[in-house]
């Protein structure tokens, strides 16, 4: 139905996509898969239409097309789900699924003929009708990812493309999506499935194609003929294991005193049994696990956004992890997120007014009368530490790279010298050098005798930076890898299945 055929992509001296063959048959699923870099993403732009390949063609039918838009795919049939919603929250549940294609009558907009279309859709993925004409921003975002999908499901669509479209939904929802996938399949729709959830993905799909690095490694093999392992294996290949490299002692620094963070008997997902572990200050103690696992909701609980529903959150010394987050913040408890565009930085602001964001402005520890040039000079010094390249501290957020921003965003929590350091994601969209300098900060923080607690979808981080990752699966702890067994390959497969092997 639909094919790439020897397509490549290099942007100026890095190779993105080497010349590689993709295709979709009518009525199956293709799992597209790998991690972080390795291709999947250039193979989705280039099949939709987003950007066009240095070699090769794409084909429908056999016959060569042109994609110069995605506006030209979706008119062949594409529709793509993506991770990233493309919708409009100012705007109602019913106009985001009509954008640019809403039916008119008599030069207005027919609303009765939009919702006669758009209610059986929306039934169909589990979004109730009483919601068409709220505003789309009022949805949690689970639904709002079940909005995107039924617009997707509005026209009807030949090849479907679902990149990573699980990846704000709860089970029930999750559930539901893999059940129209089957749907899709039966009516001949041909679906290609990325996604890093990899028992959701191969249990509906009919062929697996794994790309590394730019390459394909397994193409279009039939789903009977691999396993969660193989896969993890083709994705990795035979990269050097981390366990083998030097890891910090897991032990307490000389400097720390007191006892560790405790999460005492708490359940951290619903109907699920609890919780409890012990961060002793001077270990950095990673927590890996798939969406909704529950290793991010351990990050919330000790960051004092939430009360635990039953059992303990326990600072060091023995009290509970106060509330809101802002008396956590000022009990010396530090969340860096990696979502630096939402919660981390004010993009129209100096990079010295966000560096001093929480400690002088936030807990006034530099007195009540704001110092500018004191505050310049603090800022100028963590840019310094951190290489943030930018002309001046004076220099907005706003036009700093992605991954520069990310490093204000850290420097604004080293300003408060956490004695509990959170890490959602820290390093996202960091270039290698920059994380390695972000990375030895971190060390030296749990030298100095914090409790360090890092989440991330950088596997390789939480291999390379922990003494010990706690493993979280459907909502409790699996175990632990440490030492020896800390490798990014068990690391990987004990996250999709909730199983761990002792190291050999």
């Amino acid at each position: 139905m639909f094919e790439a055929k020897g397509v490549s992509k290099r942007y100026g001296g890095v190779v993105a996509l080497h010349p590689t063959d993709f295709a979709v048959a009518p009525g199956t699923v293709h799992a597209l898969l790998g991690e972080n870099g390795a291709g999947k993403s250039t193979v989705v732009k280039i099949l939709t239409g987003s950007i066009a390949p240095d070699t090769g063609d794409v084909l429908q039918e056999g016959q060569p097309v042109r994609l110069s838009t995605t506006a030209d795919a979706a008119r062949r049939g594409v529709a793509v789900v993506s991770q990233e919603l493309n919708l409009f929250p100012e705007l109602s549940v019913l106009a985001n699924l009509f954008v640019n294609r809403e039916p008119r009558r008599a030069g207005g907009l027919d609303r009765t003929v939009m919702r006669r279309r758009a209610e059986p859709v929306l039934d169909e993925v589990g979004v109730s009708l009483k919601r068409l004409d709220r505003p789309l921003g009022d949805l949690t975002l689970a639904d709002q990812q079940l909005v995107e999908i039924a617009r997707a499901l509005l026209v009807d669509p030949t090849v479907l493309v679902l990149y990573e479209p699980t990846s704000a939904l709860e089970a029930v929802s999750t559930d539901n999506l893999m059940r129209i996938v089957g749907a899709l399949r039966a009516r001949g729709t041909g679906v290609v499935f990325v996604s890093h959830i990899l028992e959701e993905v191969l249990s509906v799909s009919d062929e697996v194609t794994v790309l590394r690095d730019g390459r394909t490694v397994l193409s279009r093999m039939k789903r009977r003929d691999v396993t969660i392992a193989s896969v993890v294996e083709a994705m990795l290949g035979d990269r050097p294991d981390s366990s083998s490299l030097p890891r910090p002692v897991a032990a307490v620094a000389p400097a720390a005193e007191g006892g560790s963070l405790r999460v005492d008997r708490v359940p951290v997902v619903a109907d699920h049994a609890p919780v409890s572990l012990d961060i002793p200050p001077g270990e950095i103690v990673g927590l890996a696990g798939l969406l909704g696992a529950g290793h991010q909701e351990v990050l919330r609980l000790a960051a004092g956004f939430e009360r635990p529903q039953a059992g303990h959150m326990l600072l060091p010394d023995g009290t509970p992890v106060p509330r809101p987050h802002r008396a956590s913040v000022a009990a010396g408890i530090a969340l860096v997120s990696g979502d630096r565009r939402a919660t981390g930085l004010m993009l129209d602001k100096s990079l010295w007014e966000n560096i001093a964001q929480v400690r002088s402005v936030a807990l006034r520890r530099d007195g009540v009368l704001i110092r500018r040039r004191q505050l310049r000079e603090r800022a100028a010094e963590q840019a310094r530490r951190l290489t943030i390249k930018a002309r001046s501290v004076d220099s907005s957020a706003g036009s700093l790279s992605g991954g520069n921003q990310q490093k204000v965003v850290f420097a604004k929590w080293l300003e408060l010298e956490p004695q509990i350091l959170l890490l959602d994601d820290p390093t996202r969209g960091v270039d290698t050098g920059a994380k390695d300098e972000m990375h030895r900060l971190i060390r030296a923080i749990a030298e100095q005798g914090a409790v360090v607690l890092l989440c991330s979808t950088d596997n390789k981080e939480l291999v390379d930076l922990c003494h010990r990752v706690v493993v979280f699966y459907r909502g409790e702890v699996a175990g632990e890898l440490t030492g020896e067994g800390l490798a990014i390959h068990r690391l990987l497969e004990a996250v999709n299945t909730g199983v761990i092997e002792a190291a050999a």
